[in-house]
């Protein structure tokens, strides 16, 4: 049996805000990383969360906008300024794509990593459904 979830991208303007969401909707009460690498255990079913679910992304046009390229480069300034110097080139360079409107933003980020849960990713076995509304 598929549990659904919905999270509301209204209340989404910052990847931040986002890890809120994902705590009050899927997991609340637990703590966790609030993280990319965190929020993709908890896909995996980590935290309690049942073995298959549907994640209902309302407003996510809203989120799209709210978690594009300038919240990308504000999130890469952040890695940038603790990443080990051998990747610093690399994070420079998409500071600069996301700072010119180029590349993946942080909403195609979190979609990438909820989509890997899903049918045809690497982790279908987790049977994660996203319906973006």
């Amino acid at each position: 049996m598929t549990t659904e979830y919905t999270i509301d991208g209204s209340r989404i303007g910052s990847l931040e805000e986002f890890y809120d969401e994902i705590s009050r909707v899927l997991i609340p009460g637990h703590r966790w990383g609030r993280n990319l690498d965190a929020f993709d255990n908890i896909l995996k079913g980590g935290f309690g969360t049942p073995e298959r679910i549907a994640l209902r992304w309302r407003h996510s046009e809203k989120s799209r906008l709210n978690l594009g390229h300038p919240e990308t480069a504000r999130q890469l300034e952040l890695q940038l300024a603790q990443c080990h110097p051998a990747n610093r080139v690399n994070v420079k360079q998409k500071l600069a794509d996301a700072r010119t409107g180029i590349g993946p933003t942080v909403f195609d980020w979190l979609v990438e990593i909820i989509r890997c849960h899903g049918p045809d990713g690497d982790e279908a076995e987790d049977d994660v459904q996203l319906v973006l509304e």
